[in-house]
């Protein structure tokens, strides 16, 4: 046995985009053990259920992550409208999947680019970016948004997108899609990449249940699991195919990211095709009496939205559940036995969000 040392990861490194903070316990080079640490960017986003109304609380809750942020909006709404019962227009549940799955892809092009940036490949970060950038550019047409949306409300949605719009829009993925079909390529044939995804980072299906991993980390794994199956939204009515890959290891899990970009793709083309006419919203009357945990399919995994009202317009209680939350347990199974260069290119795999971790 080597001599063991204990040091710090984080919370700022070069190579992480986020906030996360480990206690590595090293023998040599290889990670014997890593104890995480929560809090460093702590907010009390729930803390705020008595200052603001549930209303108003539609706009702290997408503020809990700038990526995800029109998910979390979403699940807020959807958790308070089956609260009071409101069932929103079917236009408003078809534009919420296609904003839903533009999230999906602009988060996953960003997570593909910040891999490259981790193991070197910095012209395949540039081109992954740059690709997002023309999501982000639709977002911003349809909602006056690039990052925060505000388009999410109790009801329904804020924003119409015109027909004419919707229409450029599937035409416009439909040529991304060969771009980044092209950029695929390159991280799922090129040598140097596979070097370093390949046998990297191994989560088994068995660990991966028994931690409660969730989202394209636990599916790399073999675990069929996407809330999207649940039938929440407009899913009922579109065409979908889970993406699952077995081994388990990092290259697993960049396959099955890479798949769900051409998968949710496709949703939004299908939603658009499908998009009814109509309102966009129902009116709102009264405040919420009861409680409900509304589960959804964010891009890192299962988001758990729980509301508790007592029939005034402040809430009793406001729990997040973000899936980076549940995925650190899993990640620090896979860290053990690791070498210390790895690390960052292990945390990468899950996607890691701390912003959300940390409300």
């Amino acid at each position: 046995m080597g001599k063991r040392s204990v040091i710090p990861f984080g919370p700022q490194h070069p190579v992480l985009p986020e906030p996360i903070h480990l206690d590595l316990v090293i023998e040599d080079e290889t990670v014997v053990e890593a104890i995480p640490s929560i809090g460093f960017v702590h907010r009390g986003l729930e803390s705020l259920t008595d200052k603001k109304d549930f209303n108003e609380l539609v706009y702290i809750i997408e503020r809990t992550c700038g990526i995800c942020s029109y998910m979390h909006g979403m699940g807020y709404c959807e958790a308070v409208e089956r609260v009071m019962k409101v069932q929103i227009p079917d236009r408003s549940r078809f534009l919420r999947t296609v904003w839903a799955e533009m999230s999906r892809v602009h988060s996953h092009l960003l997570w593909l680019g910040l891999l490259a940036d981790a193991f070197g490949f910095e012209a395949l970060f540039y081109q992954s970016w740059r690709l997002r950038e023309r999501v982000l550019d639709m977002f911003e047409e349809s909602t006056g948004g690039r990052c925060i949306f505000s388009v999410n409300k109790i009801g329904g949605q804020l924003k119409d997108v015109p027909d004419d719009m919707l229409k450029a829009f599937s035409v416009k993925f439909t040529e991304l899609e060969k771009e980044i079909r092209v950029m695929a390529k390159t991280f799922l044939e090129d040598y140097t990449v596979n070097k370093r995804l390949k046998g990297v980072g191994i989560l088994t299906k068995e660990q991966a249940l028994e931690m409660g991993a969730l989202g394209p980390f636990a599916r790399g794994s073999g675990v069929r699991y996407d809330l999207r199956e649940t039938g929440y939204a407009a899913y009922p009515e579109l065409d979908f195919e889970m993406c699952v890959e077995k081994d388990g290891d990092c290259y697993a899990r960049t396959k099955v990211r890479i798949e769900e970009i051409f998968q949710a793709i496709s949703l939004i083309r299908q939603a658009i095709d499908k998009m009814p006419g109509g309102e966009i919203a129902v009116p709102v009357k009264g405040n919420p009496m009861g409680e409900y945990a509304m589960r959804l399919e964010q891009p890192r995994g299962e988001g758990v939205y729980y509301i508790k009202g007592n029939g005034t317009k402040f809430l009793d209680r406001v729990r997040l559940r973000t899936p980076t939350f549940a995925n650190i347990a899993p990640m620090v199974q896979t860290l053990k036995g690791c070498k210390l260069s790895d690390v960052p290119l292990y945390i990468l795999s899950i996607d890691p969000c701390i912003s959300c971790t940390e409300r």
